[in-house]
């Protein structure tokens, strides 16, 4: 069975590492901390044998040189990353990775930078997803386009519902306060939101999660429908797709 070990790093990162027992194979996602990265592996008593990048930004990669350095990791990610970060394999949408016997399929979420990935190990019901996608909101769209960045999420929308996604960041409790604000009348994100508020003030992760829940509470997931059309305007899902995440800059 895989195993995930996820742990807070730097301001509001999640560190994830990801060993198979495999094979006594360990992959880091992302490396936003890689003096940290190494410690928590020490601890666990493995050795990290890849880094698996999102996209470049330094509190994703910024790690990376730092962990080969020390364990000779392979590092694998998209090919953005070359400009700001050491890499040496790309892969794109379609591409696969691998850990022992698990095998992750790489997709192409792209809007929050243009090359951006997600990886998705079917066997385990896992996808890492970055900063593409979080419990009740979507990464700043600092280099895509409504439309890209919308086909992105349709991508991690057919996967299964009952794939447990892990993002980068703990941002729930803010994002909450922003779907409560673009989808009122939501009964299922006002029942999650509560829990989200308990969770925090036990200083509780709200990460991983469910896509499931996702699917019917997060408003960038329901760009299609037609009550966040009707409330948010436009006459495409890609427009309401824009005005919500121009609210959410501004909220």
């Amino acid at each position: 069975m895989l195993e995930i070990h996820q742990f807070p790093c730097l301001s509001d990162n999640y560190g994830y590492l990801i060993h198979d027992p495999a094979s006594g194979e360990t992959t880091c996602i992302d490396s936003p901390d890689g003096a940290e990265y190494l410690r928590q592996a020490e601890a666990k008593g493995w050795t990290i044998t890849q880094v698996w990048n999102t996209h470049w930004h330094p509190d994703h990669a910024g790690g990376n040189e730092a962990i080969r350095d020390a364990s000779g990791a392979e590092l694998v990610g998209p090919a953005e990353v070359r400009k700001m970060f050491p890499l040496d394999r790309d892969v794109a949408q379609g591409d696969t990775v691998t850990l022992g016997g698990f095998i992750a399929q790489v997709i192409d979420v792209g809007g929050h930078t243009l090359g951006h990935i997600a990886y998705y190990l079917p066997e385990a019901g896992v996808a890492f997803v970055g900063d593409s996608l979080f419990a009740l909101g979507c990464g700043r769209m600092f280099e895509g386009t409504p439309e890209q960045f919308l086909a992105s999420l349709s991508r991690l929308k057919a996967l299964p519902g009952e794939t447990m996604l892990y993002c980068a960041h703990e941002y729930t409790a803010s994002n909450a306060k922003f779907a409560l604000h673009a989808d009122p009348d939501n009964t299922a994100l006002a029942a999650y939101a509560e829990e989200i508020a308990d969770k925090r003030s036990r200083e509780e992760w709200t990460v991983p999660f469910p896509l499931s829940r996702e699917l019917a509470t997060n408003p960038f997931l329901r760009a299609d429908t037609p009550e966040m059309q009707a409330r948010w305007g436009g006459n495409t899902p890609e427009e309401t797709f824009a005005a919500l995440r121009a609210g959410k800059d501004s909220f």
